[in-house]
């Protein structure tokens, strides 16, 4: 059978008398060294374990964003080879860089204004209507 736990408060005092504050701050204090001492262990083990994870997840994300780069390197290769067989490998070269060059140009734009929109919404300024 299981043993009943002891209880919170002693029945009697009869040790109060024996004991003295002092004595009693001291105890509490070691408990709470040592709980703190706990707690630093537990989280240091935590930061390791998320650490741990970090490093895994920034290498696979890595990894994923270095295929995409080659999927879009082979994406314009092709452009210019299919391009190529109707104007020539120096207008299918010429198309092909501006293409992107207007691609870029476009994602910078709309980069340019959500930067805008998002720096107005946390301006601590309030404009007028």
């Amino acid at each position: 059978m299981t043993e009943p736990e002891p209880p919170l408060i002693k029945d009697s005092p009869a040790d109060a008398a024996e004991r003295s504050l002092v004595e009693d701050l001291r105890q509490l204090a070691s408990d709470g060294r040592t709980l703190l001492e706990a707690e630093l262990a537990y989280q240091k083990s935590r930061a390791a374990v998320a650490g741990q994870g970090a490093k895994a997840i920034a290498g696979w994300g890595t990894l994923a964003l270095v295929l995409v780069m080659f999927a879009l390197m082979a994406l314009t290769f092709g452009l210019v080879l299919g391009l190529a067989s109707m104007f020539g490998p120096w207008w299918a070269t010429l198309i092909s860089v501006l293409l992107l060059l207007l691609a870029a140009g476009l994602s910078g734009l709309i980069a340019a204004r959500r930067w805008s929109a998002m720096s107005r919404q946390l301006s601590d300024t309030v404009e007028g209507p």
